[in-house]
């Protein structure tokens, strides 16, 4: 026999897709930025061996010779990206969600067991509460990632205003480096946690739309620290 249990809550929910959207978004228009000056690839002193994206690649997509779009569009979905950052981070602080969201001491070794099992190379699982210990450091990271890429964002944007911000990340280029690699990030990011929710199956992808997940009648599963049993 199956419950429901209730997994998300609707601001979870809501700041999780805005999010989604707006940082694809930020990622596109970030590319027609960077067409501009494609610098990053791989050089052995000062001849280029490769670019990260070789010449013709971005006509290729549609994507060159779109500077001023590109920055339209970077510019005015920065602030929902990070206002819909800032009230998440609040409503985690507020509600007590973070206990079950930061990672613990035991994290770390966990997180490796876990990875283990995902690689079917160790059968059990560790202990698992709403987040296992993996989804815990990366979950948390991608908030501290988020972070990251507002503050080099505005370091980026604002060069001269912000020269302490600038000057405190290393200098223009260098922000720049740390803003484009943490975009490096996301995507890598989104690769594997869309991997994780297609293994992980329909039930769990429900919950961060409904909020809700069926578990079997007296489990003491992933839900269990929620404590919210929703009538079907």
């Amino acid at each position: 026999m199956k419950r429901l249990i209730l997994k998300h809550r609707l601001l979870t929910r809501w700041c999780h897709w805005i999010n989604a959207a707006a940082l694809a978004v930020m990622i596109w228009s970030g590319l027609l930025i960077y067409w501009s000056n494609n610098i990053y690839g791989i050089r052995i002193g000062d001849h280029t061996v490769m670019r990260l994206f070789p010449p013709g690649w971005f006509d290729r997509f549609g994507l060159g010779h779109r500077l001023a779009e590109g920055m339209a569009w970077h510019f005015a979905f920065m602030w929902l990206f990070t206002l819909n950052g800032v009230i998440y981070v609040l409503y985690t602080a507020v509600s007590g969600e973070w206990r079950h969201l930061l990672p613990e001491r035991r994290s770390w070794r966990d997180a490796f067991l876990v990875l283990l099992h995902d690689l079917h190379l160790r059968k059990a699982l560790p202990p698992q509460g709403r987040y296992n210990a993996a989804q815990r450091i990366s979950y948390t990271g991608i908030i501290v990632m988020g972070a990251g890429s507002v503050v080099s964002g505005l370091a980026i944007y604002r060069p001269v205003q912000f020269r302490w911000l600038t000057a405190l990340l290393g200098g223009y280029e260098w922000a720049r480096f740390e803003h484009f690699w943490l975009m490096i990030g996301y995507v890598l990011f989104t690769i594997v946690h869309l991997i994780q929710v297609i293994r992980a199956g329909w039930g769990n992808f429900r919950s961060i739309i409904a909020g809700v997940e069926s578990v079997d009648a007296g489990s003491t599963g992933v839900n269990a620290p929620l404590a919210t049993e929703v009538t079907p």
